[in-house]
């Protein structure tokens, strides 16, 4: 017997989200969802399966950034016996076994260009070929692709297909994250309690007024499924009994020492645009902190090289040029320093790039800035 699929929620965004997901089950049109990690992608997608004509058909869903790209071809669309060191037999790909089902694509722009090509292919005519053959094969399935990646930016920077993405996106759903969601947060985590009693045996004797409010306020980086795991989690640890503000607060703090715990759903644009102000003021403030400590070292240590905090980075000596112009006076100390931290910072970035091949996502999240600060350094440096 096949579970029911069901989207729960009662807020606003996901009412107006299954609508239109109902909308687009009764046709066969391409459906790209966009989200968060662990918002509930594949959810939504099964729930677009389950209410069209294709239920009682397969619903195969594929990882695309989880399988190498040196034999996704492979996967989606199968190959002959000896096409390739191993294989060993003929094998059907995905899409054969998606006919007249549905194709979940998750992680769709994490796919190879290469790749990317004959997929739109497919999408266009349901047609594809086997690695190692040149027979035609014809696949009925419905496609539907998910992606957590701004894709216009991967787009614009040629990372993904333009005329692929517009054929995708046919129909685009967004889900919202959780921490959007209001009420729903609490409707989830009663429904987590519930299957969790049931699967361990557990007796949860609930949570406090203020612990309520708390899972309210917390930020969710990781979604529906960061709510899913940390309710488990609080069950089986605390053995079912009362959740207090302290006993929840240890458990976020255990999952997410370097994430932000609290997340104001009610904040204005205005109060938006504060924080970010004083964002930056603060990253002004550390800036002009750096300046005063390379000051003070070029001034007390002036022949000895700058170290930088990554013992894996060689360490960069200042010229004489920098320590000339230190000693002179103040603002050009400042100056000085300034022309060191650029060095720094141009040295970092180029490392990074060539630590990670040049892939900008990784390079950026490693360096922790975002990808538009990436290019733009990338621009300013001439790297």
């Amino acid at each position: 017997m096949k579970r029911e699929i069901t989207i729960d929620g009662q807020s606003l965004l996901i009412s107006q989200l299954k609508q239109l997901a109902l909308q687009v089950a009764e046709t066969d049109i391409t459906v790209l969802i966009i989200g968060e990690t662990g918002s509930g992608k594949e959810v939504l997608a099964r729930y677009i399966h389950a209410h069209s004509r294709r239920a009682d058909k397969s619903f195969i869903p594929v990882n695309c950034g989880a399988i190498p790209a040196g034999i996704l071809e492979s996967e989606l669309f199968g190959h002959e016996k000896g096409a390739f060191t191993g294989a060993v037999q003929s094998r059907k790909g995905y899409f054969e076994s998606a006919d007249r089902g549905t194709i979940f694509l998750d992680e769709i722009g994490e796919m190879p260009l290469e790749t990317q090509v004959k997929f739109l292919r497919v999408i266009e005519s349901g047609e594809f070929q086997r690695v190692g053959s040149s027979e035609t094969i014809y696949s009925d399935a419905r496609i539907i692709a998910a992606t957590n990646r701004n894709m216009n930016q991967a787009v614009a920077e040629k990372n993904f297909r333009e005329d692929l993405f517009y054929r995708l996106r046919s129909v685009e759903l967004q889900i919202p994250p959780l921490r959007e969601r209001g009420r729903d947060i609490l409707l989830l985590a009663e429904n987590f309690v519930h299957e969790f009693e049931r699967k361990h045996t557990i007796a949860f004797e609930g949570f406090s007024p203020d612990a309520a409010e708390m899972l309210m306020r917390y930020a969710w980086p990781g979604n529906v499924r960061e709510l899913r795991n940390l309710i488990e989690s609080l069950l089986v640890l605390e053995k079912g009994r009362y959740i207090t503000p302290e006993l929840l607060e240890k458990h976020l703090v255990q999952r997410n020492r370097y994430k932000s715990l609290v997340h104001d759903p009610v904040r204005s644009e205005k109060n938006e645009l504060q924080a970010i102000y004083s964002g930056i003021i603060q990253l002004r403030q550390e800036i002009g902190d750096i300046r005063q400590m390379l000051q003070h070292l070029i001034q007390s240590r002036p022949h000895s090289p700058l170290l930088l905090p990554d013992a894996s980075v060689t360490a960069i000596p200042l010229s004489s040029g920098l320590l000339n112009s230190a000693e002179e006076n103040t603002g050009e100390a400042l100056s000085a320093t300034q022309l060191s931290l650029n060095d720094i910072e141009k040295k970092s970035i180029a490392t990074a790039l060539e630590t990670f091949q040049g892939n900008k996502r990784k390079t950026a999240r490693a360096l922790g800035i975002t990808e538009r600060t990436l290019y733009r350094k990338i621009k300013s440096y001439n790297l």
